[in-house]
C-alpha cells in the first residue's frame, strides 16, 4: 500500500480521495494553505476536477503519479485540489479567469497559477501533457517557466492581477435594476437564436462536441404552447424540440439499454458519447421527455422517460433516499469500455430471432463505431426492420425488448465504472424535481415516493440551523450552501407539492425562500449571488445569469420565488422574482438565448402562472388532480390538498371545500368561482389555455 503524503485522505470527496496517495504534496482549499502560501511565498498551483472526468485521470496518471513531476510541484508551489462539484464557487471564478486569461474556453481539469497573497490568477490552462505535444507545452516544463516568471515579474503580475479584477467586478455586476422595463421581446428572441444555431440534419444546436441543453430544448417547447392556441402556431419550434429529443434518445447520447443519459456526443450524429453519466443532466432530461411525450403523445418519450427515471432509483439512489453525483466514463482504465459491445459476443447470447432484429436496429450489420467495437445506437427503426423480416411491428418489438433485457442482464456482470457517491444538494434539488414531473405525467407513483426520499434526506442531512449544507458523503455535511441549492431545492419542492401535499414541504420551501432573500439577494439592484452575504470571502462574488450544464440559478430563483408568490399570495416573493428579472434585462435583451431559464421566468411574471387548486378527500381528490394535470401546460401548477389539512396558509385555507370536492382556477391575482364538477373544471381549463 502506498505511503500517503499528502493532506487529501481525512476528505470525502471520491475526486480528492483518488490523489490521497499521490507523491503531490496536495492541500485541499483550506486556510491552511493559502497560509502556507504566504509563508512560503509560494505561487498556487489550483487544479479543479470531478471524479468523473476522464481527462482528470489522464493527467492524473501522467504527471500527478509521477514521482519527478511532484518534486517540481513540491518544491515551487502550493498545490490545491478542488473537487468543483463541492467548490462551485472557486470553479466558476478561475473558469472565467482562464477565459480571460488563455482568451478561449475552459474546462477540466483546469490548472490555475495564483498569487499567495490574494489568490488572484496570473496563469492557466486545462489539461497538460507531461511532454510537449499537440501544441501544449509538456507539464514539467511548463512548471519551471510559471515559476521563472513568477519570481521575475512580480510587478507585472500585480497590474495583470488589477486588470482581472476589474474585469470580474465589470462582468459580474448587475447589467440591471430597478429601472429596466420587463417586455415579452426576448422570448422571440431566444427562439429566433435557437433556429438559427439548430442542426437540421441532426437535431441540436451546433456541432460537435454536442450537448444536450435541455434549458434551450425546454425554451422551444414552451415557445411552441404559448403560440398553439393563436392564428400562427410555431409547429418549427415543436420540430426542432422534439427532432432533438427524439436523435437524442435513438443514437448513442443514450444508452439503449440500461436508460439515461451521457455528457455530450463526441460527433454531430450523436452516435458516440464521452461515457460520464451526470445526474444533472439526467435530472433535467427525464422530465423534459415527460413534458414531450404529454404534448405530443410520442412513444419514444414516454419510454425514455421511464427508463431514465427507472435508471436512477437503480443506480444513483442511495438507500437512504439522497441521489448520489456521477457514473465515471471509464472502468478497467479505459473509457466506455462497460458499454461496449463485440458483435459476436452479442449474436452467441441471443436467439437467432433476436439477433435478427437488434443486429438492424442497432447497427451491428455495420462497421465497428467505437475502437473497433459497437456501441449501440439506433440506425434503423423497429417498424422499417419488423417490415423487411415479414414480421408483425408487435413481434419485432417483443425480440428486440428481450435482447436488451439478456444484454443488460450480462453488461451487469462487467466491472461497473465507479460512482462518486457524493448526494449534492443542488443535484438533489434538480432530481427531485425532474421525478416529481415525471411521476405526474406518467402515472408513476414510484417515482413521486422517490423523489419524497430525497426531499426527506436533505432535511435530515443537509438543512441546519436554518441553512443548508452543499454536499455530504458518509455522514459528512459539508460546505455552506450556494444559490443553487437554494433556488433548484426550493423548485422541486413546489413540483414534489403538486405530486402529494405535505404541509412540511410547503413549510421547507418557505424557508428556502426566505434565505434567498435574507442572504443571497442583492439589496440595491435585485438579483441574486451565488454565495451568500456570510459565505467565505473570495476574490470575486460571482453573480452568474445564464444557463451552464445547470439551469442558471437566477433563473431558477426568479420563477421558483414567482410560482409561491402567487401560491401564498405573498407579494415580498413577487416582487423578489421580477427584481432579479429586471436586474438581468441587458443580459436577456443581448443574448436571450444563453439565458433560456431567465426567459422561462420572464414568461411567468409577464404572464402569471395558473394555478389549480382541489381540495376534497378520498381517491377523486388525486383523480381530479391527474385529469388537470395531463396536458402540456408549462405554466400550470395543480395542487390537491385534503379538506381536513390543518394550518394551510390563508390564500389556500380560503378555499373551503364543504362537503364534496371542489377545483378553483387562480390567474394572477384573479381566482374563478369554484368548481363542484370534475367536468366543469376541465372545460374551463380547455377553454381558456391561459397555461400555454
Amino acid at each position: 500500500m502506498k505511503q500517503q503524503t499528502n493532506r487529501l485522505a481525512g476528505e470525502t470527496s471520491p475526486y480528492l480521495l483518488q490523489h490521497a496517495d499521490n507523491p503531490v504534496a496536495w492541500y485541499p482549499w483550506s486556510q491552511e494553505a493559502l497560509d502556507a502560501a504566504v509563508r512560503e511565498d509560494k505561487p498556487i498551483l489550483l487544479s479543479i476536477g470531478y471524479s468523473a472526468c476522464h481527462w482528470c485521470h489522464v493527467m492524473a496518471h501522467e504527471s500527478f503519479e509521477d514521482e519527478a513531476t511532484a518534486a517540481v510541484m513540491n518544491q515551487h508551489f502550493i498545490n490545491i485540489k478542488v473537487d468543483r462539484e463541492e467548490r462551485p464557487d472557486l470553479d466558476k471564478i478561475y473558469q472565467l479567469a482562464h477565459q480571460m486569461i488563455a482568451q478561449r474556453g475552459g474546462g477540466w481539469p483546469l490548472t490555475m497559477f495564483l498569487t499567495p497573497g490574494d489568490q488572484m490568477p496570473f496563469f492557466g490552462g486545462t489539461y497538460f501533457p507531461p511532454e510537449s505535444r499537440h501544441g501544449l507545452p509538456g507539464f514539467r516544463d511548463l512548471l519551471l517557466r510559471v515559476s521563472d516568471y513568477f519570481r521575475e515579474n512580480r510587478d507585472g503580475i500585480a497590474s495583470q492581477a488589477g486588470n482581472v479584477r476589474d474585469a470580474f467586478a465589470s462582468i459580474w455586476e448587475a447589467p440591471g435594476g430597478p429601472e429596466s422595463v420587463l417586455g415579452p421581446k426576448p422570448l422571440q428572441s431566444a427562439r429566433d437564436a435557437l433556429g438559427e444555431h439548430f442542426d437540421p440534419r441532426h437535431g441540436g444546436f451546433g456541432q460537435a462536441p454536442k450537448f444536450p441543453h435541455p434549458t434551450s430544448i425546454e425554451r422551444l417547447l414552451r415557445h411552441w404552447r404559448a403560440s398553439a392556441t393563436g392564428a400562427d402556431p410555431d409547429v418549427q419550434a415543436l420540430f426542432m424540440a422534439t427532432m432533438t429529443l427524439r436523435q437524442m434518445a435513438e443514437g448513442g447520447l443514450y444508452d439503449q439499454l440500461g436508460g439515461g443519459f451521457f455528457r455530450y456526443s463526441v460527433d454531430d450524429f450523436w452516435m458516440i458519447p464521452h461515457f460520464e453519466k451526470m445526474g444533472y443532466d439526467n435530472a433535467q432530461l427525464l422530465p423534459l421527455y415527460a413534458r414531450a411525450w404529454a404534448a405530443t403523445d410520442d412513444p419514444l418519450f414516454q419510454r425514455v422517460s421511464e427508463e431514465t427515471a427507472d435508471w436512477v432509483m437503480r443506480e444513483l439512489q442511495a438507500p437512504d433516499g439522497g441521489y448520489y453525483s456521477t457514473l465515471d466514463a471509464d472502468s478497467e482504465g479505459a473509457e466506455g469500455k462497460f458499454y461496449v459491445w463485440e458483435a459476436s459476443q452479442v449474436e452467441a447470447l441471443l436467439e437467432p430471432e433476436e439477433f435478427a432484429v437488434l443486429a438492424p436496429v442497432y447497427g451491428l450489420d455495420r462497421p465497428a463505431n467505437f475502437e473497433g467495437r459497437w456501441h449501440l445506437h439506433t440506425h434503423r427503426r423497429v417498424p422499417e426492420v419488423a417490415s423487411e423480416l415479414g414480421l408483425p411491428e408487435e413481434d419485432a418489438w417483443k425480440r428486440l425488448e428481450s435482447g436488451r433485457r439478456k444484454l443488460l442482464a450480462r453488461r451487469d456482470t462487467r466491472v461497473r465504472p465507479g460512482r462518486d457517491e457524493k448526494i449534492l444538494t443542488a443535484w438533489n434539488g434538480l432530481m427531485i424535481a425532474g421525478m416529481a414531473v415525471a411521476a405526474r405525467i406518467l402515472g408513476r407513483e414510484d417515482f413521486g415516493e422517490s423523489a419524497a426520499r430525497a426531499a426527506d434526506f436533505v432535511r435530515a442531512h443537509l438543512w441546519r440551523d436554518g441553512r443548508l449544507l452543499a454536499t455530504t458523503k458518509d455522514g459528512r455535511g459539508r460546505y455552506a450552501a450556494y444559490l443553487d441549492d437554494y433556488a433548484f431545492l426550493l423548485e422541486g419542492c413546489l413540483e414534489l407539492l403538486q405530486t402529494r401535499w405535505d404541509a412540511s414541504v410547503l413549510d421547507f420551501a418557505t424557508d428556502l425562500a426566505e434565505v434567498l432573500l435574507v442572504h443571497f439577494e442583492d439589496p440595491k439592484a435585485g438579483g441574486f449571488f451565488f454565495t451568500a452575504d456570510d459565505h467565505e470571502a473570495l476574490i470575486e462574488r460571482p453573480r452568474p445569469l445564464a444557463d451552464e450544464a445547470t439551469p442558471s440559478g437566477n433563473g431558477v430563483a426568479a420563477r421558483a420565488l414567482n410560482r409561491l408568490g402567487h401560491l401564498l399570495a405573498e407579494p415580498r416573493y413577487l416582487d423578489s422574482a421580477e427584481r432579479a428579472l429586471k436586474s438581468a434585462w441587458p443580459a436577456l435583451e443581448k443574448a436571450s438565448w444563453a439565458h433560456c431559464t431567465l426567459a422561462d421566468a420572464l414568461e411567468e411574471v409577464l404572464a402569471p402562472p395558473e394555478i389549480v387548486l382541489v381540495r376534497g378527500e378520498g381517491r377523486a381528490l388525486d383523480e381530479w388532480r391527474r385529469a388537470a394535470s395531463l396536458v402540456y401546460a408549462p405554466r400550470r401548477l395543480v395542487f390537491a390538498i385534503p379538506a381536513a389539512e390543518p394550518g394551510l396558509p390563508a390564500a389556500i385555507a380560503a378555499k373551503d371545500p364543504g362537503e364534496g370536492l371542489r377545483g378553483w382556477i387562480c390567474r394572477g391575482s384573479t381566482c374563478l368561482p369554484p368548481f363542484d364538477r370534475l367536468a366543469d373544471l376541465l372545460a374551463e381549463l380547455r377553454e381558456t389555455p391561459a397555461a400555454g
